[in-house]
């Protein structure tokens, strides 16, 4: 394996295969549901027709819900939370039960089940008009 080793405070180490400055400084993320890749740019997701950035499962089963999709509850999965078109339908979103662990890839898969609704920016260039006051 190659890369660079890093050591925390407790003596635990971790492999970072492709070192940058902003891997070695972060290791949670800064903000939950956005890409926490070492060296990755936060992405978040973002409701295109009300310019909202997605912060939490509450929002997105909302906006999911405005398009036709509907919790699904599947005992066997306890760990996954759920969305699905219709019983006729294949369609399938699963995303971790914590939004703390919602990553891009998630979002993507969003995205490509919902594509003119969603769409993943970088966090820097998101913006969110439902916290502007006019």
């Amino acid at each position: 394996m190659s890369g660079v080793w890093i050591f925390d405070k407790k003596g635990v180490a971790r492999l970072i295969s492709n070192p940058t400055r902003e891997s070695f400084e972060q290791k949670e993320p800064p903000y939950p549901g956005t890409a926490t890749a070492p060296g990755a740019r936060p992405r978040v997701l973002v409701y295109l027709p009300a310019n909202q950035v997605i912060r939490s499962y509450s929002e997105l089963e909302l906006r999911l819900g405005e398009l036709g999709w509907t919790r699904y509850y599947n005992p066997t999965e306890p760990k996954l939370l759920q969305f699905h078109r219709s019983d006729y339908s294949n369609h399938l979103i699963s995303l971790p039960k914590s939004f703390a662990n919602f990553k891009s890839i998630h979002m993507y898969d969003i995205v490509v089940k919902n594509r003119s609704f969603f769409e993943v920016r970088d966090l820097n260039g998101a913006t969110d008009s439902s916290s502007t006051l006019s």
